[in-house]
């Protein structure tokens, strides 16, 4: 029996080591044989191939199984060695899997970097904001990677969120409050933990829909975004700007629901570890999976 037949047996233990719910994560599954199957005919067919179709050896996990050993290690972020063990491979073997498949969950989830889309059951307002997590010390340039903020070297990713709107009816007496879900639109390229929230929209240069209201933080002042009102040195707000900063935060605390549910994906939380090509897609592969779930 293969390992993610006996581990949908059970679903809290599945979520918790996964982050995905079984039914998300059979919805998931034929979408990655498809690719997966569609990228091992290229690899035959690629001109000034010297190995005869079918030869070498054959995949010791099947693609499900491979696909479980990428969720395990994007939510625990264990070391491949670990997962090895876990699943009667070697180290090399997950290492395989995972930069397989990284690229395929890529081209499933297509989450943009610049031009965010609406559909029609979303609220028309889109929430930016600025994520970072620790990286290790580069042996270069390290000024450039260190933020004042977080006082170490991080990773930045600039995260667009957008809102489901609410059903229509009244909610019926004893029922729970009707829970707003927020859908990861855009993530951008992947900036040094210096650069400032702004520099990266500038850098990014995001596309609102037409019609659309963009909102973010003070990071964001100076740009088209609606921002809230910023206390100068020496003076207070009025009741006035109080009011609609608070406004502003009660719409845009989507975007920090959101960042919040992606780091689930410990991958996307602790100190990353991987080759810094890789973060981007990494992040978007996250922000895929948190829609997967959540959205």
């Amino acid at each position: 029996m293969m390992h993610s037949e006996r581990l949908l047996r059970r679903p809290a233990i599945f979520r918790r080591l996964t982050g995905l719910t079984p039914d998300a994560f059979r919805s998931l599954l034929p979408r990655v044989e498809a690719a997966w199957a569609e990228a091992q005919r290229r690899r035959r067919e690629r001109p000034g191939r010297q190995r005869k179709p079918g030869a070498g050896p054959r995949p010791s996990l099947p693609v499900a199984d491979q696909l479980l050993v990428l969720l395990f290690y994007y939510r625990t972020y264990v070391s491949h060695a670990f997962l090895g063990v876990l699943f009667s491979v070697d180290q090399g073997t997950v290492s395989r899997y995972v930069a397989a498949l990284e690229p395929l969950l890529a081209g499933i989830f297509r989450i943009p970097e610049r031009r965010a889309e609406l559909r029609e059951d979303e609220v028309r307002e889109l929430f930016f904001d600025g994520t970072e997590r620790p990286t290790r010390r580069p042996e270069r340039k390290q000024r450039r990677y260190y933020s004042g903020k977080k006082r170490r070297h991080t990773l930045k990713n600039q995260v667009v969120v957008v809102r489901k709107r609410k059903r229509p009816g009244r909610r019926k007496a004893g029922q729970p409050p009707q829970k707003r879900r927020q859908r990861v639109a855009a993530v951008s390229p992947t900036a040094a933990g210096k650069v400032h929230d702004k520099k990266v929209y500038d850098r990014t240069r995001a596309v609102v829909p037409t019609g659309a209201r963009a909102t973010g933080d003070t990071g964001y002042q100076g740009t088209a975004l609606l921002t809230p009102v910023k206390r100068q040195r020496g003076q207070r707000l009025t009741r006035r700007q109080r009011r609609g900063n608070a406004r502003v935060s009660r719409r845009r605390i989507a975007v920090e629901h959101a960042i919040g549910k992606m780091k689930i994906w410990r991958i996307a939380a602790e100190r990353y570890r991987n080759p810094l090509r890789r973060h981007t897609l990494i992040i978007k592969n996250v922000a895929g999976l948190h829609n997967a779930v959540f959205a």
